[in-house]
């Protein structure tokens, strides 16, 4: 195995914008390891030019810094750059390891499918989301060893305080993240399915005023994602995108099929059972963990919350909180970068 393990941090809008977090964490666990940053330092810049202009001096200094034999972790999507830094450690003799975090191709459709396996082939390695994403870049042509990372790990010094099992069986749900109708419109039909039970909206952008049964759904706004874990309100963080009670559908809810929403890691730290849609990337990782329930629709989510024991839930919870602890520490990560580089 190489010595010569290697990172090029970059600039960040900030640790609570979109993408941001879980690239920070990975950076923060890579150093922890002894995997040494060849750029520039970690900075958050909210000015775009200055921003450029900062990640490009980085890549430079990486383009002088690295050698021969030397193993260089890259963060994908890297915008402008991702191709330059790949080119520029094969010159250098060099081996390229790439974290992919979102395909641009798939939902976003900012590159064709053809664009991005080509770019992605720069790479000689990929550590991907999951088994559902490993297999569908083989379908569409990437030909360089994968593996799957299983699960984001989350950063956090926070200690969750998770409300105690209800004694009368009313189960509160959470969900975090875009409350828009246009993105998350089942967001609006829920509150007709839930009763006994109910829902606790974290983020921006709901209008209670159009949801069917408001009285079932507790708005509470945006928190930071710290003090979301230190003051959770709910028994279990659901795993849900798109338009319909039924599945997950749409653009957002079609990605959840081979995409870890790092959601996901933030309920496990906040130490909460996961209701998942049984298509989802995720489903096998929460059957495996029994960390939580995996549903076809939330139309019978009742029921099934209804047939829950107190000693079933509690014991998916105990094992939630083993998660938490390896997501704290960074095991997912090093684990993948561990078994690629070796």
């Amino acid at each position: 195995m190489t010595n010569h393990r290697c990172y090029l941090s970059k600039s960040y809008p900030g640790v609570n914008a979109a993408g941001s977090k879980a690239k920070c964490d990975i950076e923060a666990i890579m150093s922890k390891s002894g995997i040494r940053n060849i750029g520039l330092p970690q900075v958050h810049l909210t000015n775009k030019i200055s921003a450029f202009l900062y990640t490009l001096r980085s890549v430079l200094k990486m383009g002088a810094t690295i050698r021969k034999g030397d193993e260089l972790i890259l963060q994908y999507p890297f915008k402008k750059y991702y191709s330059l830094c790949c080119y520029m450690a094969h010159h250098k003799g060099a081996k390229v390891t790439t974290i992919v975090h979102d395909l641009g191709s798939f939902r976003r459709k900012k590159l064709t499918v053809a664009k991005e396996i080509k770019r992605l082939s720069g790479t000689d390695k990929l550590i991907v989301h999951n088994q559902k994403m490993n297999q569908w870049l083989q379908d569409q042509g990437f030909k360089k060893p994968m593996v799957n990372l299983e699960i984001f790990d989350y950063l956090s010094t926070t200690h969750a305080s998770p409300i105690p099992a209800p004694t009368d069986s009313k189960y509160q749900m959470l969900y975090a993240g875009g409350l828009a109708i246009r993105k998350n419109r089942f967001l609006y039909e829920l509150g007709a399915c839930l009763a006994p039970h109910s829902m606790n909206l974290y983020g921006n952008g709901f209008d209670a005023n159009i949801a069917k049964n408001p009285e079932r759904i507790d708005y509470l706004g945006f928190i930071p994602s710290d003090k979301l874990i230190a003051s959770a309100k709910g028994h279990f963080g659901l795993v849900w995108d798109g338009d319909s009670l039924d599945g997950c559908t749409g653009e957002w809810g079609h990605y959840l099929q081979y995409n870890n929403p790092h959601k996901t890691s933030l309920y496990i730290r906040c130490e909460l059972p996961l209701i998942i849609w049984e298509k989802a990337a995720l489903a096998d990782f929460v059957r495996k963990h029994e960390i939580g329930l995996v549903v076809k629709s939330l139309n019978d989510i009742n029921t099934q919350l209804d047939q829950l024991t107190t000693e079933h839930y509690l014991q998916m919870r105990k094992q939630v909180e083993k998660m938490s602890q390896k997501l704290a520490n960074g095991y997912f990560v090093m684990k993948a970068i561990n078994t690629l580089v070796e």
